[in-house]
């Protein structure tokens, strides 16, 4: 902008002088460009002559002020200065469209951050629900520029999104048991595999059972074990949810349906729709098992029954608010009086700390 204005300001007091002093001041301008031109070859050293910004300014300046039949006297033709100012023009306008954009102006960020907030909390509303929804609100938005906002930032159609993982596990959790298998290797290289059972509301742990071989046998046993156990506390539970793995047989899915538990089978590779049960694996290996010489299937069980009972009863939950999963009221803010006693759990790998009276 400030080299335009010069530029204007140069032509006019070129104009102002050339029409005082026409036909005097033809010839000293011819001769001032001449000289300029002269110039402009003297900096050439080799090949074709490099015009720069300020030399074309100059060119195109005196070319206004000069008659045609002067213009012989330019190294440039009149159409090179026709397509210097193409150029200019080209130049103008691909700047201004680089800093607008192309099509329409973009959404203001705030809308934007509705119309995702609206998409998420709202999985089942298509573009025109939530146009509609926007209108009531007082902003009026094309379908097509919620439709490409959405998209733009991952969430598809309406149809294919609906609610995640996670919100269905929260939703449905107080009726919701995850089961798994994970392996553990002892010190003479054997393996055994473990099946438990995590509750999604309380987070409250059941290790059914160690094998070294998980035949159908033994998770049908299993299976009765649990559904036994929950039908004495007078536990109920409506889903329970499992991968894909060929250790979990027909038998031991009947044994829960027989129960009007449904089983649900995840997607083929997708651990995050077991996430709460992949969860407590990596916990307890990263808390307990690798840093514990297993000597066997009985010191396994006995170390896994430790370490279960101090989860349950004493670690806090983050998910919980800090509490423990058998005791959701445990936490509490009031300063107690009393002495504080460490307890050591499986040989000390793991404290627990309580506070007695003194």
């Amino acid at each position: 902008m400030a080299l335009s204005l010069c530029y204007l300001a140069l032509c006019r007091l070129l104009g102002l002088v050339r029409s005082s002093r026409r036909d005097e001041l033809d010839k000293d301008i011819e001769l001032m460009m001449l000289r300029h031109e002269v110039r402009i070859l003297e900096r050439q050293v080799h090949g074709r002559v490099r015009y720069r910004p300020v030399d074309r300014a100059i060119l195109a300046a005196w070319s206004r002020l000069l008659p045609r039949s002067r213009w012989r006297s330019f190294l440039v033709t009149p159409e090179t200065l026709l397509r210097w100012h193409r150029d200019l023009s080209k130049r103008k306008w691909r700047r201004w469209r680089r800093q607008r954009g192309p099509g329409r102006p973009p959404l203001p960020d705030e809308i934007v951050e509705l119309i995702l907030r609206l998409g998420r909390e709202n999985r089942s509303w298509g573009c025109v629900r939530i146009q509609g929804e926007l209108r009531g609100i007082g902003i009026r938005v094309s379908a097509t520029s919620i439709r490409r906002t959405l998209r733009r930032n991952g969430l598809g159609p309406a149809p294919r999104r609906g609610p995640t993982w996670a919100e269905f596990l929260r939703s449905q959790a107080k009726g919701i048991l995850a089961t798994d298998f994970f392996t553990v290797d002892t010190a003479a290289f054997r393996q055994f595999h473990v099946l438990f059972v995590i509750e999604i509301h309380s987070r409250a742990v059941h290790i059914l059972g160690v094998t070294e071989h998980p035949t159908a046998v033994f998770v049908t046993q299993v299976a009765r074990n649990l559904v036994g156990d929950l039908a004495e506390r007078g536990r109920s539970f409506r889903f329970l949810i499992r991968d894909r793995d060929a250790k979990f047989t027909t038998s031991f899915d009947e044994v829960f349906t027989s129960e009007s538990i449904d089983v649900i089978k995840t997607p083929v590779r997708s651990p995050r729709a077991n996430a709460f049960a992949e969860r407590w694996v990596r916990t307890v290996r990263s808390e307990c098992l690798d840093w514990t010489l297993i000597a066997g299937r009985r010191h396994l069980e006995h170390v896994l029954g430790q370490y279960v009972r101090h989860y349950n009863g004493h670690r806090p939950h983050r998910g919980l608010g800090l509490a423990v999963p058998t005791d959701p009221e445990s936490s509490s803010d009031d300063m107690a009086v009393g002495r504080i006693v460490r307890y050591d759990v499986l040989g000390g790998l793991i404290h627990e700390y309580e506070r007695v009276a003194a």
